[in-house]
């Protein structure tokens, strides 16, 4: 019997996120998150999506190892074990793959030292991702290991969008250029709007916002990237949770001479205690918007803020893309907030795009278009999936040598 089982790993520095997918129909087995790994206090919830069970066990997990051995006794207990001649391959979320890595790649030794090699501009991420590369290499290493980076969809940028206007030679011996993330997210939201459109991702030019806690756009031309929001690391760009996104950079330098702050000062501030956050006190949409329905100033400013920024990138990407086929809003807020998409929409009748009040205020989970028929820009709320995007691409890759 041809093995037909992907399972998916996203590696935190203390969680692990999982499923497990059946590539004949991309049908998910099972669903699950272990949390607070290291702590006292952790917890593993798995859902076997056959019977809808969902299990819980709270207590101590010491390391990745005991978490994805725990996750291994679940699966096992629903018959669809990491032992299973079924499964081909273990597919990882990788964040960032720099320049090397374009495309899924199997885990060898050499991906993994190069993986380290990029630690430095993914410090947060790229260790933590190997440590679940890691375990998982050692539970079966028999099983091919896939790397799928957020970065890959982006290296499709041409050099005169990926390059900062600095000295080539010293960005080249530091690798500093704008690599963009969430790419997953923005080649899975990119194909799936063609289709919706009854078209091939080739036929269309559609730009993406994905607005989580963290938010980036895309303008993507014919199924390929040719511009993004997130940089050389994911603070560049769009106004998001607890990130400033764009600002002058000399007010790093200002903070620094003039406030007395430390680089690490810094950082803390412009990746965990601005955006959102940093305006009202509150990274959550949806407590933004109930605090501006009762009148709170400090939300509406930061909401206002958030949206013009959102609306600039839709303008810039316009111009980029030179035409439109349609914009998609995906993840968190793009899926949920209603409020966000029409107003970072409205005023743009000019260029084409319309939102229909009726559709973009009804809810569901399924993508679709929240533009009236005679819009000539559609614009669409499209639920991302990344993790059915590198299970796709692992069993892609994997697959064809099975």
């Amino acid at each position: 019997m041809t093995a037909t089982r992907v399972l998916v790993l996203n590696s935190g520095s203390s969680s692990l996120k999982y499923q497990l997918l059946d590539m004949r129909d991309a049908s998910r087995l099972a669903v699950g998150l272990v949390e607070r790994i290291g702590e006292q206090t952790s917890r593993l919830k798995h859902t076997c999506v056959s019977t809808g069970e969902t299990r819980e066990q709270n207590g101590p997990i010491a390391d990745h190892d005991a978490a994805l051995k725990a996750v291994a006794v679940e699966l096992a207990r629903d018959g669809v074990g990491l032992d299973s001649p079924d499964l081909l391959a273990i597919g990882h979320r990788v964040v960032h793959g720099g320049m090397f890595f374009t495309e899924p790649t199997v885990v060898d030794d050499g991906v993994i030292t190069e993986i380290e090699r990029l630690i430095p501009v993914a410090p947060l991420h790229n260790p933590a991702n190997l440590t679940g590369i890691r375990t998982a290499r050692a539970l079966r290493p028999d099983l091919p290991q896939v790397a799928v980076f957020d970065t890959a969809f982006h290296t499709t940028m041409p050099e005169s969008t990926a390059r900062y206007a600095i000295d080539p030679r010293l960005a080249d011996r530091y690798r500093v250029r704008r690599y963009g993330f969430h790419g997953t997210s923005h080649a899975y939201v990119s194909r799936r709007t063609a289709r919706l459109l009854g078209k091939e991702p080739s036929e269309v030019n559609v730009i993406v916002l994905h607005l989580g806690n963290g938010a980036s756009a895309s303008a993507v031309e014919k199924g390929r990237c040719v511009d993004t929001s997130m940089g050389l690391t994911p603070l560049e760009g769009l106004v998001m949770g607890t990130r400033s996104g764009d600002l002058d950079p000399a007010v790093i330098f200002h903070l620094a001479r003039v406030g007395g702050m430390s680089m690490d000062e810094i950082d803390t501030l412009l990746n965990k205690r601005s955006g959102l956050f940093g305006l009202c006190g509150d990274n959550d949409m949806r407590e933004i918007r109930r605090r501006i329905d009762e009148g709170d100033r400090e939300a509406a400013l930061a909401f206002d803020i958030y949206i013009h920024r959102l609306k600039k990138y839709i303008g810039a990407y316009y111009a980029v893309l030179g035409k439109v086929d349609a914009i998609a809003f995906t993840a968190g807020v793009g899926e949920n907030a209603a409020a966000v998409r029409q107003a970072a929409i409205a005023g743009l009748e000019g260029l084409g795009a319309l939102v229909d009040p009726e559709l973009n205020g009804a809810r569901g989970d399924e993508a679709r278009l929240i533009s009236p028929p005679s819009a000539r820009v559609a614009v669409a709320v499209v639920p991302t999936d990344e993790e059915l995007e590198i299970a796709t691409q692992t069993y892609a890759l994997v697959g064809k040598s099975n």
